[in-house]
């Protein structure tokens, strides 16, 4: 009868997850929030823990963010990209997701990447490489830099103290394991991906656009040159400001003994790392709008402030009825699928690989399934190794950046097949998944 109960409760969660993901946008909170409803009012679970301190990160980071985008400040970055990426036009492969990853790195969102996107496509056509190979396996990179990002609300939901932050897993942790796997993985991916498909002027949808007069080879670079045009004193102040709260999360989480500490029952507790983030991005977004002269109002009707609080709801009603539906029936996971799952972690790593694909979120994964994969005894730096698996959203190409790196691709190489799933970004994508865990697990065997 247990059983039963559990596996209807599950039902519901998967439905609810499954229609809010079709709805998208807020929709995925909000029926995440049914799902609370459901769970406590008639199945009678008691409510599983808010994931506060994760929404107050997003909301900090992202009002940072846009203060820097109403700034300029992105363009700026843009625009040296864009200069780097023209001198180096052969390796596109490599420096395109290398570029779209670090900006995902210092921003913590991978929606920086569309700014990037097209003058990579544009680079690769005109120097006669198919751009389905960097554009793919950028649009996986900057995915890639949400599992290592100091700024990202998927670290934020690692570190917090009610996940593995009570298990001593800190910033410097993530930093030292995922950055360094993420890193080879893309290069591991890029170097394969670089000898996939036909060459570009041999492709027949290529061949097929040049006739029919769809694409002009002699096209100009009115919009690259645009980009590497914007550069104000300004929007340079910005991104020093910004940088300077990316530097300074950096430090404090790596060395712990930097923040304050107080006296509290009688003990002395110091300052966690999600309130340190929260204060320090809070005031470098007034830095920002002091040195940058960002306008507020622009800041807040920019795409990364409008995408950053569709992240807060989601994660405020998904997660949360992901904690309420786990811990609710700890005891019956503990009997039935813990032995398993400790004597062979991959397959938790596989949960997370397909929850994140229904989830469409690093974040709302990890606030789902982590407090269940701790309840189950798998040890902190196992998970910490597991995280890049969160990153599976892009087995179905429906997700924005997907979308987006399909459109700016005017050569036709970058596509989704005819049974969906085989599209472009597969191979990169399960080639960086894969290689990132095994890298990451080599270095909590050898460095731990």
């Amino acid at each position: 009868m247990a059983t039963t109960i559990v596996l209807i409760q599950l039902a519901i969660v998967l439905a609810l997850i499954f229609i809010g993901a079709r709805v998208g946008g807020i929709g995925l909170g909000i029926y995440g929030m049914v799902g609370v409803f459901i769970l406590v009012f008639l199945f009678g679970l008691r409510p599983g823990n808010i994931p506060v301190d994760v929404m107050l990160i997003i909301v900090s980071v992202i009002t940072a963010t846009a203060a820097l985008q109403a700034a300029g400040g992105l363009d700026y970055l843009v625009g040296l990209a864009s200069k780097f990426l023209h001198k180096h036009p052969e390796h596109i492969t490599y420096y395109g997701p290398l570029t779209t990853w670090l900006f995902c790195l210092v921003a913590g969102t991978a929606h920086t990447s569309y700014s990037l996107l097209p003058i990579i496509s544009e680079i690769a056509k005109d120097n006669k490489i198919r751009p389905e190979r960097p554009m793919t396996v950028a649009t996986i990179a900057a995915s890639l830099g949400i599992t290592g990002s100091p700024m990202s609300a998927a670290t934020a939901a690692v570190i917090s103290t009610d996940l593995l932050g009570c298990k001593g897993i800190e910033l410097k942790d993530i930093l030292l394991i995922c950055i360094p796997a993420s890193f080879i993985a893309i290069m591991v991916s890029a170097f394969v991906q670089n000898r996939v498909g036909k060459e570009l002027v041999d492709d027949p949808e290529y061949q097929r656009r040049v006739r029919e007069g769809l694409i002009n080879p002699e096209a100009d670079h009115q919009k690259m040159e645009q980009a590497e045009s914007h550069a104000t004193k300004y929007s340079k102040r910005a991104v020093f400001a910004f940088l300077l709260g990316v530097v300074l999360v950096v430090l404090f989480g790596s060395v712990p003994s930097l923040r304050p500490s107080f006296m509290v029952d009688g003990g002395e507790e110091r300052l966690s790392m999600p309130n340190t983030i929260e204060i320090i991005m809070m005031s470098v977004a007034a830095l920002i709008l002091i040195l940058g002269k960002a306008d507020v109002e622009k800041a807040v009707t920019g795409n990364v402030f409008s995408a950053g609080m569709n992240a807060v709801v989601s994660i405020f009603g998904i997660a949360w009825m992901g904690d309420t539906f786990f811990n609710g029936n700890l005891e019956f996971f503990r009997t039935h699928i813990a032995d398993i799952v400790t004597q062979y972690p991959f397959l938790f790593a596989v949960a997370l690989f397909i929850m994140s694909i229904m989830l469409f979120s690093q974040a709302a994964t990890v606030r789902t399934l982590y407090p269940l994969g701790i309840g189950l005894g798998i040890p902190p730096l196992a998970l910490v190794a597991m995280f890049p698996a969160v990153n599976g959203y892009f087995f179905i190409p429906n997700y924005p950046t997907e979308v987006a790196a399909i459109n700016f691709d005017t050569t036709g190489t970058t596509r989704i097949g005819r049974f969906v799933i085989n599209h472009s970004f597969q191979l990169s994508g399960f080639i960086t998944t894969f290689v990132s865990i095994g890298v990451a697990y080599l270095i909590i065997t050898f460095l731990y």
